[in-house]
């Protein structure tokens, strides 16, 4: 790798968490935890909630204890400058260890996307007990969890010597299957895979469906990446293998676009975020209109697509936008894929919702019972924390017990191929 490539990857995963994002300043939010702690509420009683998006921080010695001798200087490690806890590889840094804005105390800051160090946090961000004994408080049964940095994106991996890249991503998903038994069968972290080796890439994804690793994290344009686009012959065998044994693949965000783009330059960073953010949920629209013009569902019918952390109340007026599109732009039968947009969303697609209250109040049916998840994105700053409880309660309290069981388990547990 040469010295300007590894900077421009340095720098790229240096940049997955803004540096104003943890610099001195938030404000502290008290939480009474007594109160918001008190578990499972009475009206959810006899429902598993499987919370479908939260992160899981990637242990301070995850790759060093694990790699083989002959790399173990070679693979990433964290180091504190400046008051920062850092992910490096060799003198490459790689941008901080992920959001965490919840207090071992358990209070919230507000305004930054992250303490400075990783022991300022939760311990539950990154260890296993302390983050059981948060989810019985919050009521939560079971989560999907995504990693808590860039340092195990392909785009920081695949200038690296391919098999240090390679067998970082095998030690995270290894560490994700052991954790998915030591939690009892409650913690799913999703796999990531060596993108830019299409035999790596089919290796590690057989590999991990034999690890009972419940899914996949991908990009949502891997061209981003110099990888070619999924309607490419390259992805094939991925996609056949997800079709065959209903594994899904999951867009977490939309993260190919630069929403700082559209934010005014004159803004403070908590300003600009406020902005920013917003558009990375609504980014998933192009992720489903691409796979539904691309016609790669209709080859593969049975791909199970979560479109996550990114709200679901957008869902109706972007299908109804794509179907004027269908009838405008793809009149030509030419051009034409087989089914509409309402099909292959009901098909194809899952959606997750925490923040909101219209979308599950008004148009849960709209979108279907069957198609919605919950999440609560802990322990990042946009997390549904406190009150996990009451704003579920809230916000399907109006529905039948059967529906509330639906969107709060059994969807996720079909759509995951949970154990429960």
């Amino acid at each position: 790798m040469s010295d300007g490539t590894a900077t421009e990857l340095s720098r790229a995963a240096k940049n997955y968490w803004s540096e104003a994002g943890y610099a001195p300043g938030g404000i502290i939010r008290e939480v009474d935890y007594a109160a918001a702690a008190s578990g499972l509420h009475p009206l959810l009683e006899g429902i598993k909630i499987v919370d479908c998006d939260t992160h899981f921080t990637e242990p301070p010695d995850l790759f060093t204890s694990r790699a083989p001798a002959r790399i173990r200087d070679k693979v990433p490690h964290q180091k504190i400058v400046n008051g920062i806890t850092r992910w490096f590889v060799g003198d490459d840094d790689y941008g901080i260890v992920g959001g965490n804005v919840i207090k071992p105390d358990h209070n919230k800051l507000l305004g930054r996307l992250s303490f400075p160090t990783l022991e300022e946090g939760h311990p539950g961000a990154y260890k296993v007990k302390p983050r059981l004994q948060a989810m019985d408080d919050m009521g939560i049964y079971a989560q999907i969890c995504y990693q808590n940095s860039g340092v195990t994106q392909a785009g920081s991996l695949m200038h690296l010597d391919d098999e240090v890249g390679v067998t970082v991503l095998q030690i995270y998903n290894d560490a994700a299957a052991e954790r998915q038994v030591e939690s009892g069968q409650r913690l799913f972290t999703l796999a990531h895979l060596p993108l830019w080796n299409k035999k790596e890439l089919d290796a590690e994804a057989r590999r991990c469906l034999d690890l009972g690793i419940k899914g996949f994290v991908l990009p949502d344009m891997p061209e981003t990446l110099g990888i070619p686009s999924y309607d490419q012959p390259y992805w094939a065998d991925f996609l056949e293998l997800c079709n065959e044994h209903r594994i899904p693949i999951n867009f977490h965000l939309n993260a190919a676009i630069d929403p700082n783009k559209m934010t005014w330059k004159s803004f403070s960073f908590e300003k600009a975020i406020s902005v920013a953010s917003n558009m990375f949920y609504i980014g998933n629209l192009a992720t489903m209109g691409n796979w539904m013009v691309s016609g790669l569902l209709d080859r593969y019918p049975h791909l199970r697509i979560g479109l996550i952390e990114s709200g679901m109340g957008w869902i109706p007026f972007g299908i109804e936008a794509l179907e004027h599109q269908f009838d405008e732009m793809l009149a030509d039968p030419a051009h034409a894929p087989q089914r509409r947009p309402w099909d292959y969303f009901r098909d194809n697609f899952w959606v997750t919702y925490w923040f909101e209250k219209v979308g599950p109040i008004k148009l849960l049916e709209t979108i279907g019972v069957d198609k919605v998840l919950f999440e609560t994105d802990f322990p990042h700053p946009t997390a549904l924390y406190p009150g996990v409880q009451e704003h579920i309660v809230e916000t399907l309290g109006g529905y039948s017990h059967e529906v509330r069981k639906r969107v709060l388990e059994r969807n996720a547990a079909e759509l995951y191929n949970l154990p429960f």
